[in-house]
């Protein structure tokens, strides 16, 4: 007799037949219909009835086993992220444009930003919403210290740089509390780390 039962992650089912088991993850059913519905071209209820249905049996047929990346939806985190985001890209492309129209040279600069969430997926997500805002890039990832080292124009004084800092920090936690889990959220919630902001 077969039942249903949950797994570790909180998207994923796992069938237990006899001595057997089938695991069922949702995003990767979600993923597999968005591919079968674009091989197809043509958006209709038909072709995403239909790509549920292949992408359950795929499922089922060649068995994955669960596993929880630590991956959270919440929806109230995710629209405080994108609100957050659009302004920020907002505010920064206005100060960007600035600099460029503004009289005399800016002083660049490295700034190593240690993290407070060490998950590699909220040290990627965090690094890739930092990445999106115009005026700091990511050009390191440092996975073993979960440290971001981010490329500064306007580094003239200590403010520029603590500035920068704080930006991350607070895109971290946005993170952490969009897709992140309760113990993600907790660490982003502690005091920020202290040390030398350059590098």
């Amino acid at each position: 007799m077969s039942n249903l039962f949950r797994d570790r992650s909180p998207y994923s089912w796992s069938f237990r037949v006899g001595r057997g088991r089938r695991v069922l993850d949702l995003p990767l059913v979600g993923w597999l219909t968005v591919i079968w519905i674009l091989l197809w071209g043509t958006p209709s209820w038909a072709n995403l009835v239909n790509g549920v249905l292949v992408a359950v049996c795929l499922c089922l047929a060649f068995p994955l086993p669960a596993v929880d990346i630590g991956l959270r939806l919440r929806p109230l985190g995710i629209l405080r992220l994108a609100a957050y985001l659009l302004y920020d890209m907002f505010s920064s492309s206005v100060e960007v444009t600035r600099q460029i129209f503004a009289k005399g040279p800016y002083h660049a600069a490295v700034v190593a930003v240690p993290l407070r969430v060490r998950s590699d997926l909220m040290l990627t997500a965090t690094a890739v919403a930092v990445s999106n805002v115009p005026g700091g890039s990511v050009i390191e990832v440092r996975r073993s210290t979960a440290t971001l080292f981010l490329h500064v124009l306007d580094a003239g004084n200590p403010g520029e740089i603590e500035g920068a800092q704080r930006q991350v920090w607070r895109m971290e936690e946005l993170v952490a509390r969009a897709f992140g889990t309760a113990e993600d959220i907790a660490d982003a919630a502690r005091p920020v780390p202290e040390g030398d902001p350059s590098s």
